[in-house]
């Protein structure tokens, strides 16, 4: 074990599809920061997993893309076989910024939360370049649909940078495998009734691919699996 980390096994797992161009330098921000770096090679059609191999990430395969749900699922149930005391999802096209993953794991290895997410919305949170759809529409409808449907009152309603203890992560049975896993996610936080935490971080903006018909469908997927469980 390293000697900056404590005596939490500490696994990042980061799903990836077709991110040759950012994965090596992600991978090495991340690594000095946990134990192991766990990537789940969506089905890419580049070479995201030999470069991510190279980098020294484990690495695993889904032979088709399957989304970024299911790459979290894969990876999260691989870290847990492998003994993780804490889990930290984080994104493989550089938008997050590792030095973020100390400040995210912090109330966990402290005994005060099992459940953090990062949040782009608290006040010292930081968002460089985010569209104007997004900040103006798109996220604040999820907030508002959060709160009417499923009574989440997080700040970000789509987060997708957070950190979990293996006691927590083995109760988060989520089941979508694309958009809608972030809310299925923080949905089944709540229904566990899990001790949770929002800490701000800092993201930067490369591109954009969130459509006001993605929010929608991500909202009947939602229904589906409230209804499936």
């Amino acid at each position: 074990m390293r000697n900056n980390l404590s005596v939490e096994k500490i696994f990042c797992v980061v799903p990836a599809f077709n991110e040759a161009e950012n994965i090596a330098r992600v991978i090495k921000e991340i690594k000095p920061l946990v134990n192991e770096v766990v990537v789940v090679d969506d089905g890419s059609a580049d070479d995201t997993g030999e470069l991510a191999a190279a980098a020294g990430a484990k690495v695993l395969k889904h032979l088709i893309n399957r989304g970024q749900g299911a790459a979290l699922r894969t990876g999260t149930e691989y870290a847990l076989s492998q003994g993780a005391e804490i889990v930290v999802h984080f994104d493989a096209d550089g938008q997050f910024m590792s030095r973020d993953i100390e400040r995210i794991i912090a109330p966990i290895k402290a005994g005060r939360s099992q459940v953090v997410f990062g949040s782009r919305f608290l006040a010292a949170s930081r968002n460089l370049n985010m569209p104007f759809f997004k900040r103006h529409v798109i996220m604040p409808l999820a907030r508002v649909v959060n709160k009417l449907f499923f009574n989440l009152n997080l700040t970000d309603p789509q987060s997708g940078f957070r950190a979990m203890s293996a006691a927590a992560a083995g109760r988060l049975n989520w089941q979508q495998d694309r958009m809608a896993h972030c809310s299925e996610i923080m949905w089944a936080v709540k229904k566990n009734n899990l001790s949770v935490e929002e800490i701000s971080i800092t993201v930067a903006y490369r591109h954009f691919g969130q459509s006001f018909g993605d929010g929608l469908t991500i909202l009947k997927d939602l229904f589906i699996a409230m209804l499936i469980n």
